[in-house]
């Protein structure tokens, strides 16, 4: 262990240095300006600082040299052992203080308390370390065993060129699953090109996909890549694949089967290194039933398919997730909003998250934009969260396996009961939203009521 002394007196830099050598690495320096410059460039597990080194504040000194090791600790040492001098220099991140004259045994004491306080500290940034390497993949955050799954597919398919269709809803994150993918694997010092299949008009995406030369129609005044050339010996992300129009769907499957892509107004053929990553929140199959999307194009693409789950089924990741975007808001805006209210963190713990992930973001950063104090309350959440913990209960917010086993009437009763409570039992409120008269809201109630009666 190396121990830094700084003290303008060089009797007590010697006779420190002589009681501490024995056990550990001692450097002596008197002059604060010389320390600062050897903190620079030599690590120091512990530095023995002197409140006041000749017309230099020590105080000054701790913070700079705090700033130019974080992990060290510092033990005050002042003849002038003030209440408030000891409360400045711990506020600052000083371990402990000792007053002149110097006790040996007390001052051997806070030295290994403040080095096991560092081991400790050490041993916590290690196993944070470790658990977000197993929790963490490239962006992505999960400890739940939805996004175990996820990571393990990751890790399974990044060193093939397979082609690879991420399924899932809106705001899942599929496309941080496409980059981890891309930049954890063995093309990833090649181009990753990310195409929205789904945000350019049809007349304008096959000249994005293929490219095209000069004079190929009109407003071509030059000849342009497309993205299939710039994603060579990269990865293509073809986003929301499942919007793209059937005339492009041929043409992308003969760019699959044979591996070249010709430039529109071009008969020459160029040879493609590109793996393909597809992503869609629509149910394909369901599409090609419809006539929607080509059955040959699909099995084309889905050689694996990942799904990213919706954030009501991997409600344990929650905390890691406010966690995370609380710390990037206020890296990004300057602030320290650090929690929330214990209602408000309730809300934000039993809200079902339509949006997923992306709702999340957008929630966390509108309250830490509003939130007048450090502490976020339910009043600074979105209005929609203000009212209840969720969401009301429609079709789209339950899955198939809710309605298994249910009547018709049960089904019904359920709607109208979770509403209301939705709606804080506000019966005008929650008639108007089922579509209902209050009065024949009213009845079911007393229905409800009779056959269950307290």
């Amino acid at each position: 262990m190396k121990i830094l002394i700084i003290d303008d007196e060089e009797s007590i830099c010697s006779s420190l240095t002589f009681a501490l050598e024995d056990a550990y690495q001692v450097t002596a320096i008197t002059d604060p300006i010389q320390a600062l410059h050897v903190v620079e460039y030599e690590i120091y597990q512990l530095c023995l600082l002197d409140l006041k080194i000749g017309n230099v504040d020590g105080i000054t000194i701790l913070k700079q040299l705090k700033q130019l090791q974080p992990s060290m600790e510092v033990i005050m040492i002042t003849a002038y052992g003030t209440i408030e001098s000891s409360v400045t220099a711990l506020q600052n991140d000083a371990f402990s203080y000792v007053t002149k004259p110097i006790n040996m045994d007390e001052l051997h004491a806070n030295i290994k308390k403040a080095l096991k306080y560092k081991e400790l500290n050490q041993q916590v940034e290690y196993l944070t370390r470790e658990l977000e390497k197993k929790y963490r993949y490239e962006e992505m955050i999960g400890q739940s065993e939805e996004m175990q799954k996820v990571f393990t597919l990751i890790d399974k398919v990044k060193e093939f060129n397979t082609n690879i269709l991420i399924t899932g809803e809106s705001g899942t994150g599929k496309e941080l699953v496409a980059r981890a993918i891309h930049y954890s694997g063995k093309r990833k010092k090649g181009p990753l090109e990310i195409l929205n299949c789904a945000a350019i008009p049809e007349q304008l995406l096959e000249s994005e996909l293929f490219g095209y030369e000069k004079g190929a129609f009109t407003g071509a005044v030059s000849s342009k890549a497309g993205k299939f050339e710039q994603a060579n010996r990269g990865t293509l992300f073809l986003d929301e694949i499942g919007d793209m129009p059937a005339s492009l769907q041929a043409k992308l499957l003969r760019i699959l089967q044979k591996k070249e892509v010709t430039r529109l107004g071009s008969n020459e053929m160029k040879v493609l290194d590109v793996r393909i990553i597809a992503a869609t929140n629509l149910d394909l199959e369901e599409e090609m039933e419809k006539g929607n999307f080509r059955e040959d194009l699909y099995f084309r693409l889905n050689v694996i398919e990942i799904r990213t789950p919706p954030l009501r089924e991997r409600k344990s990741d929650l905390p890691f997730l406010i966690e995370y975007f609380i710390g990037k808001n206020n890296d990004d805006h300057g602030l320290t909003k650090t929690k929330f209210t214990k209602e408000a963190e309730a809300r934000m713990l039993s809200y079902n998250y339509p949006g997923n992930i992306r709702e999340l973001a957008n929630i966390i950063e509108s309250s830490i934009v509003f939130a007048e104090k450090n502490v976020i309350g339910v009043s600074d959440l979105p209005a929609s969260m203000k009212r209840s913990g969720k969401r009301p209960v429609t079709l789209a917010s339950v899955s198939l396996e809710q309605f298994v086993g249910l009547t018709l009437k049960e089904l019904e009763k359920r709607f109208i009961l979770e509403n209301l409570e939705y709606q804080n039992g506000h019966k005008k409120n929650t008639a108007t939203a089922l579509g209902v008269s209050e009065r024949s809201l009213r009845d079911k109630l007393k229905q409800y009521k009779e056959e269950n009666p307290l």
